[in-house]
């Protein structure tokens, strides 16, 4: 019965593709529940990328570090996860997104809890290096694994409430950073090893709760492995309590022989150049204004002559912007064409870490690396949704890991050059700096990015890309609301 369904036209045949299935199932409990649980898998990721400008603060005292030590301190996470995103999202289009997600945590929480125990600068280094390999692909997998279970419809909206739960590990980094510094030592341990154990044993339960995660029905699929895939989504179903919907299945894209054929070199062909050339564009780019903002911060504020504590408490006030940001963009990503979102948002990172780096109020400097990180997430949550939707799925995971891995290598690179010229020119001229970088990646997006807002995944991947099916409509709106038409 199966197979007949899967072989005859119409609504029958439409109920056995596994992927049309998908699509059609009705926002439930379960959809939310996948959220919750890769979304708190980027907690740790952002509490670990973030840690580093605290880290660096503190270090800098207790192992009397100059402007290149503080550096390797940020550095050396980076510089994993620039080759964890390379490796990782590449054996994730392989092997699975579910594996590589369990390998990656695993990874992670052995190196960090080895780097809470570091003796000095040397070890330390060797060791955050490792678990920047473990973290580098997490994010890329966030996307991708989310992107490719929900629908076109609500997929922005879910995707930055994963965002909203992750972005709370980055007031946390500096608030416990804080506090726990501040004791300078719990238990006859350093305080700031105690950030780096947190970290670990939070990993290990993530990767405890993501055990139940189902593998992506989209990549089995394209895998060929499409009696896997109808198992997965049959599973989804009896979950969800809903019979696949005939009508809504009928009208969801199948996966097009396209996607089926894409291979990486095609990245940098045709239509796929262009979105790959944009991408690694503006990932460059987008470093400096967004995780240079974050991992400086509170080296930033000890240069304007605030005390380490002050200047991690002052940083902290600042980074509740992240998770309000992320909060504040759940609806915009869906009202507005995200490739529009994300300039707009891009502009106001510029504006106001002018403002953060030229002023000398507290409370100005405060409210305006508030203003700041608002912003920056906003930013964040439309790319992070954008760039799943630009690529297909039997290459998503490497195409967007290989662009998103060079803001990685630019987050390494940055601390030697922005401690340097903050030493040299003062924090005015380093966010003027930035401001200009954050312009000519709007002109990047706005020149060279597709539309993609509302439309559903393989056709917002596909249909400008390479040709259309013939069964598809010559023409078709995003169906999403709003700015999103237009």
């Amino acid at each position: 019965m199966a197979s007949e369904a899967a072989s005859t036209p119409g609504r029958s045949g439409a109920i056995g593709d596994p992927v049309r299935r998908l699509e059609a199932l009705p926002l439930s409990g379960w959809h939310r529940k996948i959220t919750v649980l890769v979304g708190i898998g980027s907690f740790f990721d952002l509490y670990e990328v973030f840690l580093g400008g605290v880290l660096a603060t503190v270090l800098a005292e207790q192992w009397k570090l100059d402007a290149t030590g503080k550096a390797w301190v940020i550095a050396s996470a980076f510089l994993g996860m620039f080759v964890g995103a390379n490796l990782l999202s590449w054996l994730a289009d392989r092997w699975g997104r579910r594996r590589i997600f369990m390998i990656n945590l695993a990874s992670y929480a052995i190196f960090s809890l080895a780097t809470a125990f570091a003796p000095n600068l040397p070890v330390f280094a060797a060791l955050r290096f490792c678990s920047g390999l473990g973290m580098g692909a997490e994010l890329v997998l966030v996307d991708t694994y989310l992107a490719e279970f929900l629908p076109a419809h609500r997929r922005g909206r879910y995707i930055s409430w994963a965002y909203v739960i992750g972005f709370l590990g980055v007031p946390l980094a500096a608030l416990f950073g804080a506090r726990v510094v501040a004791k300078a030592d719990l238990g006859g341990i350093a305080g700031w090893r105690w950030l780096l154990v947190a970290g670990a044993l939070g990993a290990v339960f993530v990767w405890l709760i993501r055990r139940q995660l189902p593998e992506s029905p989209r990549w089995l699929t394209v895998k060929g492995r499409t009696d896997e895939a109808a198992r997965v989504v049959a599973e989804i179903e009896a979950q969800v309590g809903a019979a696949p919907d005939a009508e809504r299945a009928a009208e969801a894209p199948p996966v097009a022989e396209e996607e089926r054929r894409v291979s990486f070199p095609d990245m940098f062909r045709g239509e796929y150049r262009r979105r790959t050339v944009m991408l690694w564009v503006f990932q460059i780019l987008q470093t400096v204004g967004y995780y240079g903002f974050g991992t400086l911060a509170p080296i930033v504020l000890t240069a304007k002559g605030y005390s380490v504590t002050s200047s991690l408490g002052y940083a902290a006030l600042s980074f509740i912007g992240y998770p309000v940001g992320a909060l504040v963009a759940t609806p915009l990503v869906e009202r507005f064409e995200r490739k529009w979102l994300i300039v707009g948002a891009a502009l106001a990172m510029a504006a106001f870490g002018l403002v953060f780096g030229l002023g000398r109020n507290t409370a100005l400097i405060v409210l305006a690396g508030f203003l700041l990180t608002v912003a920056s997430n906003v930013f964040s949550n439309a790319f992070h949704i954008y760039h799943t939707e630009i690529f297909p799925t039997g290459v998503r995971s490497s195409a967007i890991g290989t662009a998103y891995s060079l803001s990685r290598l630019v987050s390494a690179i940055l601390p030697f050059v922005a401690l340097n010229a903050l030493d040299a020119f003062g924090s005015g001229w380093v966010f003027a700096g930035s401001a200009v970088l954050m312009v000519l990646l709007c002109v990047d997006v706005a020149v060279l990015g597709p539309r993609t807002t509302g439309r559903p995944l393989e056709r917002a991947a596909v249909a400008t890309a390479v040709a259309a099916p013939a069964s598809a409509p010559a023409t078709e709106a995003p169906t999403g609301g709003g700015a999103a038409s237009g």
